[in-house]
């Protein structure tokens, strides 16, 4: 198991890392950089875009031939680890959610016709995306099953109706990936169409406000009313939308842990000169054994779940679901970049609590973690399953 990077492959990191360290983690500490929603200004960000384009860092995980670097998922997850150490960091490169998790479906399982219509936009950075399947309750949530929204076949169309919430993005997405029911079977009930938000029937009602930053687009509620779609624009065959659900979240889950992780090593890296510098009771704080302890079990649980993410990148790259490595992976990185963050506050005290470094902003940010892309309590659930079915298996080393 050798976990060596490729020669290209750590070349382009640290490219990427050069990048984010002269051109985008300069902006934090200006308080003008940020819009109203505490994410980059708009009229900053697309000049970062053109030069991260221009630099060859462009859309990591499409095709070349699309204008991307043709990454395999594996070296996608050392590259966006380094895109994440600045919290403005993956929109610069057009890897950030969601049109990250969009374009990658869209690539896999678009039509060639749709690729043209809705993916290139994207890829390009003309447009933003948006992916519609949470509902209010009793509606769909973790649970794609209580899907309420329905689309109703007349002719050579569909008629969507239905209320979504919660869709990352949406504020200022264009091109929609919109889940709805088509019949009451269990498995084959849903279905998935594109629509653009110039659609007639699309209305987006309001940004939910929520506690922490905001993506572009923020996270908003969405109604659908006698919403027409045509058949061209149905994603895969009808009644495969649990399955465009499955092809959507699954990468997308392991990207954000890439991400999480860059942004955990950045907590790390915040502390780490106070801690030597800083002197308390004729010390530094680094000399203290209680401060090494809260450093060891963040580093550990950062390195932890870098090995899960790499796993399961590998086993994607091999073309297995890799539904039980991703879980894991889940839990561990969204539950290590709240440690990372609450321990490098606690280690700077009130500096660390204040808008000095960007630690509070990503403490707001990292409690979502554990809810998006399903809870961890679900994924423990997915993991419990497989174990009850694969016993000893579980823990197969293929």
């Amino acid at each position: 198991m050798d976990f060596a990077l490729a020669p290209e492959t750590d070349d382009l990191r640290r490219r990427v890392r050069a990048f984010v360290e002269s051109e985008i983690m300069p902006l934090e500490a200006d308080p003008a950089s940020f819009d109203d929603h505490e994410n980059i200004k708009t009229d900053l960000l697309e000049p970062l875009r053109a030069k991260a384009k221009q630099a060859g860092l462009w859309a990591p995980q499409m095709p070349k031939a699309r204008g991307g670097l043709g990454l395999s998922v594996a070296a996608m997850a050392a590259c966006y680890e380094e895109m994440g150490r600045s919290i403005f960091g993956p929109v610069v490169f057009n890897a950030a959610a969601p049109d990250d998790g969009t374009m990658i479906a869209l690539e896999k399982i678009a039509t060639e016709a749709q690729k043209a219509r809705w993916l290139q936009p994207i890829v390009d950075g003309e447009v933003r995306s948006a992916f519609a399947m949470t509902e209010p309750a009793p509606g769909a949530g973790s649970d794609p099953g209580l899907m309420r929204s329905r689309a109703e076949r007349r002719g050579n169309a569909w008629v969507l109706n239905g209320h979504k919430w919660f869709i990352t993005g949406a504020g200022v997405a264009e091109h929609f990936i919109i889940v709805a029911r088509t019949s009451d079977d269990t498995r084959k009930g849903l279905t998935a169409f594109l629509v653009h938000r110039e659609t007639p029937g699309l209305t987006i009602k309001r940004r939910i406000p929520i506690m922490g930053p905001e993506e572009h687009g923020g996270h908003c509620e969405v109604l659908m009313e006698d919403l027409q779609v045509p058949d061209d624009d149905r994603l895969m065959e009808v009644g495969d939308g649990l399955k465009v659900t499955q092809i959507r979240l699954g990468t997308a889950r392991l990207t954000h842990c890439m991400r999480w992780l860059g942004m955990a090593k950045r907590a790390m890296e915040i502390a780490r000169p106070h801690v030597a510098e800083r002197e308390s009771f004729g010390q530094t704080l680094a000399e203290h054994e209680g401060v090494q302890w809260l450093l060891g079990e963040a580093a550990m649980a950062i390195e932890i779940g870098r090995l899960l993410t790499m796993r399961a990148a590998v086993k994607l790259d091999g073309g297995d679901f890799a539904r039980k490595e991703i879980s894991m992976a889940k839990i561990q990185v969204s539950e290590t970049l709240h440690k990372a963050v609450d321990t490098a506050i606690q280690l700077l005290g009130a500096r660390g609590y204040s808008k000095d470094t960007p630690l509070e902003w990503m403490y707001r940010y990292a409690r979502q973690a554990r809810l998006v892309d399903g809870a961890s309590e679900v994924h423990k659930m997915v993991l419990a399953r497989a174990f009850l079915n694969e016993g000893l298996d579980f823990w197969d080393w293929a």
